[in-house]
């Protein structure tokens, strides 16, 4: 059975992670239309905050599929997703009624993302991801949820 949540929290984090590096590749695949599209929504030295944001998208997604430093990946994503919804999944400034449900559901869609996010945030990677494979010294280590103390062991005092 662990075996089985292990290889699923992996999947999740492959399937969070997924719609953030497509969204970096396809930043620098229509790098022009994204330009217009940041350039219409307010922005100034819009390159400056387009390699930025695939930047963020592509190293956070990475972090996370990976499992390499994840809680700090999943946090760098969520504190990059809080305003790129706000700002351009605005369905309350939008008249048109098709485009403001589309709007919402993109909307809603990183409020789902941002809850996956926190769980990951909040129970760590998993067994299967780079930080315990690679990294963990003791079973204890594997991704503990942030609410149990970390316990230190230390070796027994040697007398000289």
């Amino acid at each position: 059975m662990r075996f089985l949540q292990a290889f699923l929290l992996f999947i999740a984090r492959s399937s969070i992670a997924s719609i953030f590096i497509a969204a970096a590749i396809s930043k620098f695949v229509f790098f022009d239309q994204t330009v217009q599209y940041m350039t219409s929504k307010g922005f100034t030295i819009v390159p400056l905050f387009l390699v930025g944001a695939a930047a963020v998208e592509f190293f956070g997604g990475l972090s996370v599929v990976f499992g390499y430093k994840a809680r700090f990946g999943a946090t760098l994503l969520l504190l990059f997703l809080i305003p790129t919804t706000l700002i351009f999944h605005d369905f309350w400034n939008v008249t048109d009624h098709d485009l403001q449900v589309l709007q919402f559901t993109n909307f809603m869609k990183n409020v789902s993302i941002f809850g996956g996010l926190l769980y990951l945030i909040c129970f760590g990677a998993g067994k299967f991801a780079f930080d315990n494979i690679c990294f963990r010294t003791s079973p204890a280590q594997v991704s503990r949820p942030l609410d149990r103390p970390i316990e230190i062991q230390r070796p027994p005092e040697q007398k000289l």
